[in-house]
């Protein structure tokens, strides 16, 4: 079953030509979540093959522009495109009132409903809940209000015992109780215990999202144990005090982070334009925790089940 991130774009706030601004598309089987809105945003969504029809849910972390500029565009094109299924915008406040302006000067009008939910996370809390995953809020430390945002798959039910089923006649009317832990009693009035019938479903998986954030501590006991954990690291170490007066991360603190909440893995991006090449990112970090990469644009990184397989790149 999916579960996966595609890294649609990795750099810092100021333009480059091998990166593009900050932006995440999650994907499940049901589920299609966007994670901030860079600068075209919309384009990168066609070049990485995924379209923009499916998704009903766009987190936005803070209102500094390379995060959430590219929204006009996307809520557009996805009208031109004949949507007409609702959408929601998770952000801190503020943004509505950020886009209504550029709605309103367009003049045309969204076909579809768009909802606007106002989050100043504060600690761990819940903002959705989709059909297979539940998304959650919490706080960073940037020069604004800035939320990360941690998606976990919901828990599955047992799953059958393919040879019990036969061997004990079980009629299929019964199975979904038995998959939610019932007990299954036969015709002569046995009872077969629910664990001889079935086997543990896979651990959830999970995925969080600590887009600009300088290194805290506290911030570990958010994303404890996720599978893959996206943290920014805008520059290298030998930049530290930059990066804490900025409200930034380096690679070497990201990892910190990663190890410390004991993660499947750390991905990193938001790279400072002054980083042709991210190279010295990947080795930094491994020193630390070795299960590190720098994200590239447009790669996608899939979350097996029981855990913690290794990155995969775009189709």
């Amino acid at each position: 079953m999916r579960f996966e991130v595609t890294v649609l774009g990795s750099n810092g706030a100021l333009p480059s030509d091998r990166r593009h601004p900050s932006a995440h598309f999650f994907r499940s089987e049901v589920s299609d979540i966007l994670v901030d809105c860079g600068e075209g945003t919309q384009m990168r969504l066609q070049a990485a093959g995924l379209g923009m029809g499916r998704c009903g849910l766009i987190l936005i972390t803070h209102l500094h522009g390379d995060h959430y500029f590219g929204l006009p565009g996307l809520l557009t094109s996805m009208a031109l495109n004949g949507r007409t299924i609702p959408l929601r915008i998770v952000s801190p406040p503020g943004l509505w009132e950020r886009i209504a302006p550029l709605l309103e000067l367009d003049r045309y009008g969204l076909p579809f409903d768009l909802h606007f939910d106002s989050v100043a996370a504060d600690k761990l809390v819940a903002v959705r809940e989709l059909e297979d995953v539940a998304i959650f809020a919490f706080p960073l430390r940037h020069r604004i209000q800035t939320n990360g945002y941690l998606i976990r798959e919901k828990q599955r039910e047992a799953n059958m015992v393919k040879e019990a089923i036969e061997r004990h006649a079980i009629p299929w009317q019964s199975i979904a109780g038995i998959k939610q832990g019932a007990d299954y009693t036969d015709p002569t009035g046995r009872v077969i215990p629910n664990h001889l019938l079935t086997v543990p479903p896979p651990p959830p998986r999970s995925y969080a999202y600590c887009s600009d954030t300088a290194y805290f501590p506290q911030l570990v006991e958010w994303v404890k144990g996720v599978d893959l954990l996206y943290h920014e690291a805008t520059f290298l170490h030998e930049m530290a005090t930059e990066a804490r007066d900025r409200g930034h991360s380096t690679a070497r603190e990201a990892a910190t982070t990663a190890r410390a909440a004991a993660v499947g893995r750390l991905i990193m991006g938001h790279f400072s334009a002054r980083y042709a090449d991210t190279t010295a990112h990947e080795r930094e970090a491994r020193a630390i925790f070795p299960n590190s990469y720098a994200v590239r644009d447009l790669y996608r990184y899939l979350v097996p089940y029981a855990g913690r397989g290794e990155p995969g790149s775009v189709n």
